[in-house]
């Protein structure tokens, strides 16, 4: 159910809710939020809740650090796992500065222009995640050890499988705040789990997103584990992606998926850097079902982008090099305009690579581009974008070269 503002405030009065976590992400995806009591609400949706953006990583505002955080009323959602007296809400935010003026390192501002332009020219667009993760075991003093959960592989049952429950308890606690769950099972590595998502508009699948994360962690916390999101937690064993299904419809009438992926294949080394940001990223890509090549094919799990197999409204892209160090509203973004950008081109369609990439020879592999094989060379694709210097302010790009150049 979508909240108006005046709807909130009788849901926060007749439902015993006292805090309200009034939530953002900063420029690299990672939630954070500043809990008001319900008395402060009116004020929140009238004027906004400030805060110290000079604390906040990449948002640079040490002159001027005031920002504001303007609630959505449309994300109300309860925090199940929060004592029922007294109860926790939580909303997502837009960043304003002080005149209310929009913040321009805002990610899920930047995605929601992005939904919008695409919307002027007909196209609307929708987004599901499939995320992976591992559960670890924590030591004597609550620390976290790299000891799986358990030893099962992919798609194995209990009693192999012991993270069924805790999936269980996942899925359930998202049903309870409206973000339903399409499946999940246990996936390849030790401990390793998957969830994936059902459609959802731009904005509100880059929030489940979001959300997933914080209630993955939470629920692991419970049950006395660790929730490891990195893109490879065990040396040896599969990494974590976070593989982005998309699909778009044009004034009402689904488009072929085919459509997408010119675009998609021409921006895709430029987009890198935001959906591959950390270093670790880059020792997945390449091993273990992760891509390497930029490349299409229907079906076939060794390419970049792939068409599962489906009928109609189910018909969907799949793009298989991200990870859960992204942040989804910049993703989704950069997906959304690169997308666009091909369509406006008239990019014409490559050819399918329908063969197992993971088993070619080096002469057959030289024939293809290859994403960036390191973080460093992930920064030049960046810096030197059109495509990223016409999509992002340059405070966000300047943010993540900044951040890549640290040691």
């Amino acid at each position: 159910m979508k909240f108006t503002p005046d709807e909130v405030l009788q849901y926060v009065l007749e439902e015993d809710v006292k805090f309200i976590r009034m939530a953002f992400c900063d420029i690299f995806g990672r939630q954070r939020n500043v809990a008001i009591m319900a008395p402060e609400l009116p004020r929140a949706f009238d004027h906004g809740i400030a805060f110290d953006a000079s604390a906040v990583p990449g948002f640079d505002m040490d002159v001027r650090s005031d920002l504001f955080l303007r609630p959505d009323a449309s994300t109300l959602k309860e925090l199940p796992w929060r004592p029922r007296q007294g109860r926790v809400a939580h909303m997502f935010c837009s960043i304003v500065h002080p005149d209310g003026t929009p913040f321009e390192a805002d990610g899920r501002r930047l995605l929601k222009d992005a939904a919008d332009d695409a919307a002027a020219l007909g196209y609307t667009f929708r987004f599901g995640t499939e995320m992976e993760f591992y559960l670890f075991r924590l030591d004597e003093h609550g620390a976290p050890t790299r000891e799986p959960l358990d030893r099962a592989g992919y798609m194995d049952v209990a009693p192999d499988d012991k993270g069924e429950n805790v999936r269980r308890e996942i899925c359930l606690t998202l049903e309870q705040m409206g973000i339903f769950p399409e499946s999940s099972h246990h996936e390849s590595g030790p401990g390793q789990n998957e969830i994936d998502f059902r459609y959802a508009d731009p904005v509100a699948a880059a929030d489940n997103a979001v959300m997933f994360r914080s209630v993955v962690g939470t629920i692991a916390a419970q049950n006395g584990l660790w929730a490891d999101f990195s893109p490879r937690p065990l040396p040896d064993c599969d990494g974590n992606g976070m593989h982005i299904n998309l699909s778009a419809s044009n004034n009402g009438a689904d488009v072929s998926p085919l459509t997408l992926v010119p675009g998609l294949l021409a921006g895709i080394r430029d987009m890198t850097l935001f959906l591959n940001p950390s270093d670790a990223s880059y020792r997945r890509l390449g091993r273990d079902k992760a891509p390497q090549y930029v490349s299409w094919s229907e079906e076939n799990r060794s390419q970049l982008l792939r068409v599962p197999a489906a009928a109609g409204a189910f018909r969907r892209l799949e793009l298989r090099s991200p990870d859960s160090c992204a942040n989804p509203y910049l993703a989704f973004a950069l997906m959304i305009r690169a997308c666009l950008d091909g369509i406006r081109r008239g990019l014409p369609l490559p050819d399918p690579a329908d063969l197992n990439l993971f088993h070619a020879d080096a002469e057959t592999l030289s024939r293809f581009e290859r994403l960036p094989a390191s973080l460093p060379e992930a920064v030049i694709a960046a810096r030197d974008s059109a495509l990223i210097g016409s999509c992002l302010p340059p405070a966000v790009l300047r943010a993540y070269l900044d951040r890549a150049s640290k040691p």
